[in-house]
């Protein structure tokens, strides 16, 4: 059948594997007499290795397990590899009367007395003799045997069979016949050659059917063939499939298009018939899948692999004693966890597994175990995955809602949440938990991280938890760092000499082995008092192969020499390159490899195909693969050196012992043999050589190069539109860097957006992550930095919106396009990929034209986001580099920044944390809290040490300032709340002194002077004292002199200069001493905050959204950067990070920044405009921004987008309150606070208009231009004017007020816009909306909406008009019929509200900017919410483009987009489909107010005199001038 297994291998097992991989199956084919002579596949043991494969088969395959092919052969009987020796006798007793068929057997079978019971073991075949024509072979000679014991019932009928049988038969029987699932899992594909018997004695039907030695037809073979088929036609008619051919001579010839005919047709049925098997079953199991499938998996795969390590346990009862007690004796008490450390080997992990299996007996059989042998899956390789897995089980163990999605998506908020997990486990007070987490050093290697920030350090009652860790670790030496009680550590040591000889022989017995006296003496010589069990275990792997009659050689006496004598034994059986390149690929793989890979891998080397076909050529002209039985042979001898993992979907392989790898490293990883083995991993991986590729081959024996296909599993990103190809994701970037292909995981990998967005996507953010810093180090490409800090940017966005492609996409090209003429090779490819993404997509998107996000290679390196309600106060521990986080709900947060992960949400607060301060070599950390508590925690452990009963303020609500700093010398912590100083004994928690200040003065800054023994306040009267901070007594008073009428926020302590310097409510900053004070800087805004670096020389100050650094000199400050860092929101505190190269800022945003002060040296990033004002206005289409000037608003700042400066300036005189471009007449009108509107040429800088104000000191409020530019609308608080802009030389005339008009109401226009035909829409502070016809006289109310109206804006056809509110509704409104036609609402839980909005240049859509910084785009037609894009930033007005929109956003980018909406509304999609904190909502007007909106636009108008006029909240009457 060798043309029919060729003619599967070419088509029909490619297009199996393809329809298996988009159903996220692999599929394997396992083919053990392919590739090898037929004197090595007929024989017994490749007989029991086919059994054995078809049994992992079987317990593996969800789909099919069996294929038989069966032609007109039975096929040969092998001989029996072993016989018992009760079985031995009774053929014996046959064969005593003929003496040389006796002397036969004896001489091909030697006893083995090792074996339980004794057996008879088949020699390996020696000089081959060739038979003479009397003599009986082996075969003939046992059958004969053995029928006869069994027909005198010597032997079971079973017994008998295994000499009459061939490995047909014994397959088709284990596989179908005797298989529970039948023909669900099993095919037979019989060829049936019509007329065959006429042609018997043909000499091309030789080979066809089974003949004896001298050439007859073997007519008991046949009959036995015969009997097979009826079998299965009786049994399992539906798993035969028959196929008829005519008699040909040359019926074997693929030439022949018969023949070629049935080999089309049966890969076609095999293809048919094995995708509807893989089917029926994924029906099956989609029907009884448990949502937590995954989890279930992986709960088993611990089990079982418990369950197999605890096989054989011996030698360490007692200390499974003590622990039991232990854990016996901490059940109803708070405790620590239990760590056991070991040298490798030693037998943590089956210690572990015996006590999990142990504990209900211990702690009660309602009592939960939880068991996770770190490393063996994928699922506890990191402690991010590990926590999840944990958390799901422990909800479900004790009936608990299961983790929310938003806790899943960040790392830091598994960890607070599986931390309180614990605590709530403990307070059900009936069912104890115990986790039993082995080889933690196992968890995040990647990592090399320097502490274990999720292993709570104190478990609550009822809960345990029990780790293990090497020896000489650094887990081991971080926990002992922070897990101080050294009853927490026990130590597993080597068992005994005479435990090690009961080990050995306990897991002979497992065996059912044994060993001679002389053996038993080698074994003991060789081990002498050797009593670690990963020693035992490989003396024991040597000592189960021995028979009695073998003599054996002395073993090894260290683990590393028998782990070599391992390797060499391997290399003797199976040749030495061959086991070099098997272990080598195993242990060269980044988690390891499946079998099928490996056979895959195996079939790309050339030097092991080469050693293969070395004595005999492949089967096949048109393919080459690697024979797959020498794998399996190989795998058997390697048995308890091989472990499976689950990993991304696929069980993998991987080498069980770190000295077996270690050693594999040395002996076959050394020099070039490393980078070879990672090239063809890479070539693999990457599909070069799949879908058909040939790859020439030169082999021994054919001796010219052959150009063959290898067959091995195509490589694409996506197996399907859900299925990406995770194996594929994870190990080609490790296999190009270590191949050294660098430009090669540029182009393919790090520069591909394809497989940025499918590795995220399919995996995480952190994931992608990895795979950057993993390479970053080893190729020096700035572009591949600046592609990694923009992916780290987007976490926000990922935070918010969920991983979905066109938010990863939006993301990166927003934040690179800055880049991507400057960097074409890797970010200017990227773009171009991106953009070519959506130009193909089906769905509405807003398209980014140019760079509007915060760009990478600037200061912002990481945004954190973790639980915290609102970031309120920030502190730094230097030494153990953590970050210390105070919050609106009290808690105290605790990061490592390195590593962005939580290490302790520190509990304890019942309301907002004001202040944090560490101290003591940064392993203590005291917090204040409007609770009117002090708290001291240990950052190493996480507990409370100390509650201090604080007082403060009579009134905690009122606003006020909290302080704290630390004597360490004499133990004290100065408390500052409102107009009290508390002195506190930490140690003795005793009140020292208090000061208590003018009820009507509070303090705003209290700072310790600890070299000159002082006090220093500063008062928010600007008063200075100054006390001795032993005693308080008062040493000074005095007035600041400099800063006159402003008043004091803030103030924070030059300790080298005894110097203070202080914030005030208009932006300025002084420096203040004891006896003087002098101004250093003034911000535009008031300070928030001030910080200082530990060595006080850098200074940084909040203001608004924003922090200025500054630099000290001898005796003052000069600012350091020349841009400020901008926070999406008001920044609340701040603090400089070790070695002053970071500042670390944190808003009631919830989010925390880290910036890089040292990006100067970096790339130049592109310089945003300076507009803190959100009134920027838009030029000649884009190129020029207009804003009030930073610190002098009574100008008006022209920037050149393109250069990245201020071009220019405009004098106004007074401050701007509004701007507006008119940009067909080249106008710029400059609202003023006076009243006044300015009006600037935009292309010269004379002739400015002045518009006057209608009434004195009346404030422009707000401003619009008609559509066609011909109308200008002026709004005041209650008045608006009309005026008339018509064409003149060498500017337009300004014309007017035609019209002005009172809306005595006592609210304020807030937002207007003007119509062609002097209709006016405005809307009021209050949410009226109205609709005013100046040429009519006419007012018209709208329905009202229920907050401040923030935008109404006109179509370009002047037919609708839209209006937003704060209350985050936009409406929509038919101005022919003054009625609304659609409500529609966004709403985020972040915030809510509109800013801007505008239709787009057809008037189909509307873009709305939100308060939640995104814009969202509508269709007019029906209201339908189209698009969502968050933009990190605040937009406050929209231009319509002609196939989008521009908008100017508060970080000073410029937003060019395309809105692209395919004009098929079937394909789309919900924009809220993975924004899991908004909804949306649209809600129609009566049907024949819509039917009235959709009317032809050539319709007559409905007129506005019948148009009843309704009353608002209170009517209006409108006055003519």
């Amino acid at each position: 059948m060798d043309t029919e297994r060729e003619a599967l291998q070419c088509t029909a097992y490619p297009e199996v594997q393809s329809f298996c991989q988009k159903h996220g199956l692999a599929f394997e084919a396992v083919d053990l007499r392919w590739g090898i002579p037929n004197t090595q596949a007929a024989d017994y043991l490749t007989t029991e290795l086919c059994l054995e494969e078809l049994e992992r088969c079987q317990k593996t395959s969800i789909g099919p397990a069996f294929v038989a092919l069966l032609g007109d052969q039975y096929g040969p009987c092998p001989v029996p590899q072993r016989i018992e020796e009760k079985e031995w006798e009774a053929l014996r007793a046959q064969l005593t009367s003929r003496p040389r068929d006796l002397e036969l057997v004896t001489r091909h079978f030697q006893r083995d007395d090792n074996t339980i019971p004794p057996t008879y073991v088949l020699q390996p075949p020696g000089t081959p003799v060739v038979p003479g024509p009397e003599e009986a072979t082996l075969t003939s000679v046992l059958r004969g045997g053995a029928q006869e014991a069994w027909r005198l019932g010597l032997i079971s009928q079973e017994q008998w069979m295994c000499y009459q049988r061939s490995v047909i038969e014994w397959e088709i029987e284990r596989g179908l016949l005797n298989s529970a699932r039948g023909d669900q899992g099993a095919t037979v594909f019989l060829r049936d050659v019509q007329d065959l018997s006429k042609h018997i004695l043909d000499d091309c039907s030789l080979k066809m059917v089974d003949r004896l030695a001298d050439g007859c037809l073997d007519t008991n073979a046949q009959s036995l063939l015969s009997g097979l088929k009826g079998r299965i036609l009786d049994a399992q008619p539906g798993a035969l499939k028959s196929h008829h051919l005519p008699w040909s001579r040359d019926l074997v010839n693929p030439k022949n298009k018969a023949h070629a005919r049935y080999l089309k047709q049966l890969s076609e049925q095999f293809v048919a018939r094995t995708n509807h098997q893989v089917l029926e079953q994924l029906r099956e199991l989609e029907l009884g899948r448990q949502e937590l499938g995954w989890l279930y998996q992986e709960i088993r795969h611990h089990l079982w692999q418990s369950t197999e390590s605890t096989k054989v346990f011996c030698g360490h009862q007692d200390l499974l004693a003590q622990l039991g007690r232990r854990l016996r004796q901490d059940e109803s008490r708070t405790h620590t966890p239990l760590v056991l450390f070991g040298p490798p080997g030693i037998g943590k992990t089956t210690l572990m597994c015996k006590l999990a299996q142990q504990v209900p007996g211990l702690l009660g059989h309602k009592t939960v175990a939880v068991l996770r042998l770190l490393g063996t899956s994928k699922l506890s390789l990191d402690a991010r995955s590990l926590l999840r897995s944990l958390s799901f089980q422990l909800c479900l163990a004790y009936g608990l809602p299961l983790p929310p999605a938003q806790v899943l998506e960040a790392h830091s908020r598994v960890g607070h949440f599986f931390h309180t997990l614990l605590h709530t486990v403990s307070q059900r007070n009936f069912e104890s938990l115990v986790l039993l987490l082995d080889s933690v050093d196992d968890l995040d290697s990647r990592r090399h991280s320097p502490r274990v920030p999720w292993l709570p350090l104190k478990c609550p009652p009822r809960v345990h938890l029990v780790i293990s860790t090497c020896s000489g670790q650094q887990v081991l030496h971080s926990l002992q760092q922070t897990l101080k009680d050294p009853s927490a550590y026990w130590e597993v040591k080597a068992l005994s000499g005479s435990q090690g000889q009961q080990f050995i022989q306990l897991l002979l017995a497992a065996e059912r082995r044994m060993l001679s006296p002389g053996q038993r003496d080698v074994l003991w010589a060789s081990l002498p008092e050797c009593g670690h069990p990963g020693r035992l275990r490989l003396a024991f792997e040597e000592a189960r192969k021995w028979a009695s009659f073998t003599v054996p050689v002395p073993l090894a006496t260290t683990a590393e020499e028998a782990t070599h004598q391992l390797c060499i034994r391997l290399e003797e059986t199976h040749g030495q390159l061959l086991v070099a390149h098997v272990l080598g690929y195993i242990v060269s793989s980044r988690y390891g490899l499946s079998e099928a890979e490996l056979k895959d891998v195996l079939s790309l080397d050339d030097e092991v195909l080469q050693a293969v076909y070395r004595d005999w050529t492949p089967p096949s002209k048109e393919l080459l693969r690697f024979p797959p039985l020498l794998w399996v042979r190989l795998r058997r001898d390697l048995g308890h050196c091989l472990v499976r993992r689950p990993v991304d979907g696929c069980m993998l392989l991987a080498i069980a012992h770190r000295q077996l790898s270690q050693v594999i490293q040395v002996r076959y990883l050394s020099g070039p043999e490393r980078v070879k083995r990672h090239v063809v991993l890479a070539e693999f991986f990457s599909g070069a050589w799949s879908q058909g590729i040939k790859k020439l081959i030169t082999l021994p024996l054919v001796g010219k190069p052959l150009n063959l296909d290898r067959k091995v599993a195509p490589q694409p990103l996506w197996f399907s539109g859900t299925v990406a190809n995770r194996r594929k994701l994870t190990e080609l970037p490790f296999h190009l860097l270590h191949a050294g292909r660098l430009e090669e995981l540029k182009q393919e990998v790090l520069g591909n957006m394809s497989w940025i967005s499918c590795r995220s996507i399919s995996g995480s953010i952190e994931d992608l992550l990895d795979d950057f810093d993993m390479c970053a180090p080893h190729m020096d490409s700035p572009e591949v930095e600046l592609v990694r800090e923009a992916i780290q940017l987007c976490r926000p966005a990922v935070e918010l919106r969920g991983l979905e492609k066109s938010v990863l996409y939006t993301e990166l090209l927003a934040r690179l396009l800055f880049f991507a003429t400057s960097h074409p090779a890797i970010i200017g490819q990227l773009c171009q990929q991106a953009q070519s993404w959506f130009r193909t997509c089906p769905y509405p998107m807003l398209v980014p034209l140019a760079g509007f996000l915060q760009p990478p290679g600037g200061p912002l390196q990481a945004t954190l986001t973790g639980c915290h309600k609102g970031i309120t106060t920030i502190a730094w521990s230097l030494e153990e580099k953590l970050l210390v986080v105070g919050t609106q709900d009290g808690a105290v947060v605790v990061w490592d920044v390195e590593e962005q992960q939580v290490v302790h949400v520190l509990m304890g607060h019942t309301a907002e944390v004001k202040c944090v301060r560490v101290f003591a070599q940064g392993t203590l950390v005291i917090s204040a809290s409007k609770d009117r508590t002090l708290r001291l925690w240990s950052l190493l452990s996480g507990q409370e040490k100390v509650t201090i009963l604080d007082g403060g303020s009579p009134n905690p609500t009122e606003p006020q300032s909290w302080d704290l700093h630390v004597d360490e010398i004499n133990n004290f912590v100065y408390s500052t709340s409102g107009t009290k100083i508390n002195v506190w004994n930490l140690e003795t928690s005793k009140l020292v002194f208090c000061i208590t200040g003018d009820a009507s003065d509070p303090w705003v800054c209290v700072t310790l002077l600890a070299a000159q023994g002082l006090l220093l306040a500063l008062s928010k009267g600007s008063q200075v004292c100054l006390w001795t901070s032993a005693m308080g007594k008062l040493q000074e008073k005095h007035q600041l002199s400099s800063i006159k009428e402003e008043t004091p926020t803030c103030a924070v302590s030059i300790q080298t200069w005894a110097r203070l310097v202080a914030g005030f409510s208009s932006g300025s900053i002084a420096l203040v001493s004891a006896g003087e004070d002098t101004l250093l800087e003034k911000l535009p805004e008031a300070v928030r905050f001030l910080v200082v670096s530990e060595d006080d020389s850098l200074l940084a100050a909040g203001f608004g959204r924003f922090v200025r650094i500054f630099l000290a000199d001898s005796q003052s400050f000069h600012r350091f950067m020349a841009t400020d860092l901008e926070h999406e929101h008001e920044v609340e505190t701040a603090v400089l990070g070790p070695e002053n190269n970071l500042i670390i800022t944190g808003s009631l945003d919830s989010l925390i920044q880290v910036w890089d002060l040292r990006s100067a040296q970096k790339l130049r990033s592109p310089t945003p405009f300076l507009d803190r004002t959100g009134l920027a206005a838009v030029s000649h289409h884009g190129s020029y921004i207009y804003f009030p000037k930073v610190g002098d608003k009574n100008k008006v700042t022209i920037w050149d987008l393109a250069e990245g400066e201020e071009q220019d300036s405009l004098d106004t005189s007074n401050e701007v309150r509004c701007l507006e471009v008119a940009e067909q007449a080249k106008l710029l009108f400059t609202g003023l606070v006076s009243g006044i509107v300015l009006v600037f040429p935009l292309n010269s800088r004379q002739d400015v208009l002045c518009i006057p104000p209608p009434e004195a000191r009346k404030a422009v409020n707000c401003m619009s231009l008609s559509k066609s530019e011909g109308r200008l609308a002026i709004a005041y608080d209650n008045i608006v004017l009309v005026l008339d802009i018509s064409p003149g030389d060498p500017c337009p005339v300004i014309e007017g007020p035609t019209y002005t008009f009172y809306t005595q109401l006592p609210e304020t226009v807030v937002s207007v816009a003007v119509l062609a035909n002097y209709r006016v829409l405005y809307g009021m502070s209050d949410g009226s909306l109205f609709l005013y016809d100046c040429a009519r006289s006419k007012v018209f109310p709208l329905e009202a909406h229920g907050s401040r109206v923030s935008c109404v804006e006109v179509s370009h056809a002047e037919q609708l008009a839209v209006s937003g509110a704060e209350d985050a509704l936009l409406c929509l409104w038919d101005l022919q019929a003054c009625r609304g036609m659609f409500e529609m609402s966004y709403e985020s839980s972040y915030c809510r509200g509109v800013r801007c909005a505008c239709f787009s240049k057809d008037d189909k859509h509307v873009f709305a900017g939100m308060e939640d910084h995104s814009i969202t785009a509508w269709s007019t037609l029906d209201g339908t919410l189209l698009a969502v894009q968050f933009v990190h930033a605040t937009v406050n007005r929209i231009i319509p483009t002609s196939n989008g929109f521009m908008a100017p956003t508060s970080h000073g980018y410029l937003i060019r987009e395309r809105f692209q909406c395919p004009s098929a509304r079937a394909s789309q999609q919900d924009p809220l489909k993975n924004f899991k904190k908004a909804v949306w909502l649209v809600k129609t007007r009566q049907r024949e107010e819509l039917a009235a909106a959709e009317a032809p636009q050539d319709a007559e108008p409905v007129a506005i005199d019948g148009k009843e006029s309704k009353s608002n909240k209170r009517s209006q009457v409108c006055l003519i001038l």
